[in-house]
């Protein structure tokens, strides 16, 4: 049986899934459309397992322009007026806008493309947006994108429409832009935003924010103020460009008498990091990054003290910290330090059983994270050259994503504003300096715009770029918020920010 029948419209306007009801005033409690909210529950989920439906992802060239279509369809029914495809030399980005008249205009980021995934790993279709009850979190769509970031992007749509359906006007007006290449390191995005029409509006946001899921399993926030940035890039070793080693792949007794670009591309990894692989040792890599500050270290000792190291170590399925750090150490390090990782290697025979080769090419797939004051155009140079210095100038280093960090102040009206929803909420949120993830708030935060930029959002979800991501829609947890509580969530903060 559906539970929402159990109630009266009335009684669900005024518990909308266990809303803590103390906190807000008459004036800020929006009986009418939480009621709108609880009449569109159905309506807001299938509009989430459709969106899911469409798949759009950059990495294999899948679902465009098919999904810059879908997010245009999915703003003007939410009430964007302008609704415009924007061009890159990749692939195409969103504009909108809705003017509703305020006083106050406020920006709004969107990725409407997702990771690459294996359906045999799943235990449904990552496509089919299936709602599986979840032990312990309740009722959840399951299907890629879930999280990241069509779920809470959806539950911001769900606001507008419950807002719109409630009769009510939008307290503030709205620029948005979205991108379809997040998921490979927006190579394009900035030739979006730097549009002089797009442009022109943001310069009179107050600040610009993604919607996202905070809440993790104890239904505790993390507020971030930043991201690292990040450079995506391919490393080549091959006999043709070394001029040593085999031009195609040989039989493996050659090795007595012929060189291997497999160790050659190996060697050259090595002198990248440290010799327990945790620190940076790329020459220059991280002159410019800016040391933890005593606020900064203050703030994540704070954090230490609130969050589950245990859970936190579960979730991710380690048992220690790099060189055995205690649980303050390992969150410093985490917001802190820039990072050189190896996300994947490929060359010769990968299949069953053996194949006595000596491979002519050897591929590292890396990523290196960037703190503040470190450049992604730097850190890439700083690579070359330190590849180049070490008699490995011939690898090729292909690029393929990546930006700046980015950083906002606690004092930004926007960041402000996120604390008070959340404290009239009955949450008192955990602050971190950054995100040790990354997105390309960069564009945003620097110049020219310089605005005030992070993330917002109530409700629960995990599997982010793993098999069976979910996003939980009706919680069995008092305190995580499912679907409706995400999209009341974004009706108060839309509202918290229109105040002067």
């Amino acid at each position: 049986m559906n539970w929402r029948n159990l109630f009266t419209a009335a009684i669900a306007a005024a518990l909308v899934l266990g809303w803590n009801q103390q906190a807000w005033t008459a004036e800020g409690d929006f009986p009418e459309i939480k009621a709108e909210i609880a009449k569109r529950h159905d309506e807001s989920i299938k509009r989430l397992q459709d969106w899911i439906h469409q798949v759009s992802i950059a990495a294999e060239d899948r679902g465009y322009p098919e999904g810059a279509d879908y997010m245009m369809q999915l703003l003007r029914d939410a009430g964007f007026g302008q609704v415009t495809q924007m061009p890159t030399d990749g692939k195409p980005g969103v504009f909108a806008t809705l003017d509703a008249g305020a006083k106050k205009t406020i920006g709004l980021y969107f990725m409407y493309d997702v990771k690459q995934f294996d359906p045999a790993e799943w235990s449904s279709p990552p496509t089919e947006a299936a709602i599986v009850d979840k032990p312990g979190l309740g009722k959840s769509v399951v299907g890629r994108g879930a999280v990241n970031q069509k779920g809470p992007e959806a539950a911001f749509l769900a606001a507008l429409h419950a807002i719109r359906g409630a009769g009510k006007k939008l307290p503030v007006n709205l620029v948005f832009v979205a991108e379809g290449e997040e998921e490979i390191g927006s190579p394009h995005f900035p030739q979006i935003v730097h549009k002089p029409e797009v442009q022109a509006a943001l310069s009179k946001c107050a600040g610009i924010f993604m919607p996202s899921a905070t809440q993790g399993l104890d239904g505790a926030v993390t507020l971030t103020l930043g991201a690292k940035g990040v450079i995506e890039c391919e490393l080549t070793s091959s006999g043709e460009k070394w001029g040593r080693g085999p031009q195609k792949d040989i039989h493996s007794s050659n090795k007595a008498r012929v060189d291997s670009p497999a160790w050659h591309l190996v060697q050259a990894l090595n002198t990248l990091v440290s010799a327990d692989g945790n620190d940076p040792a790329i020459d220059g890599f991280a002159d410019k990054a800016r040391p933890i500050s005593a606020e900064e270290k203050a703030m994540v000792a704070e954090a230490a003290k609130r969050l589950d190291e245990a859970q936190a170590k579960k979730l991710l399925g380690v048992q220690h910290w790099v060189r055995d750090a205690n649980w303050n150490k390992a969150l410093e390090l985490l917001v802190s330090r820039p990072t050189v990782n190896i996300e994947g290697l490929l060359g010769g025979y990968t299949g069953p059983g053996g194949k006595t080769i000596l491979p002519h090419k050897a591929i590292a797939k890396l990523d290196l994270r960037l703190v503040p004051d470190m450049k992604a155009a730097d850190a890439l140079a700083a690579l070359k050259a330190h590849l180049a210095k070490r008699g490995y100038g011939d690898i090729e280093v292909n690029m393929t994503g990546g930006y700046d960090p980015n950083s906002t102040s606690a004092d930004a009206a926007l960041i402000k504003a996120q604390k008070a929803v959340y404290k009239n909420s009955g949450i008192d949120p955990i602050m971190l300096p950054r995100n040790a993830g990354s997105w390309p708030g960069y564009v945003f935060t620097g110049e020219p715009l310089k605005l005030a930029a992070g993330h917002f959002g109530l409700g629960h979800g995990s599997g982010a770029h793993a098999p069976d991501e979910y996003y939980v829609i009706e919680s069995m947890n008092p305190k995580i918020q499912g679907m409706d509580g995400a999209v009341l969530s974004f009706v108060q903060y839309l509202y918290e920010l229109a105040k002067e």
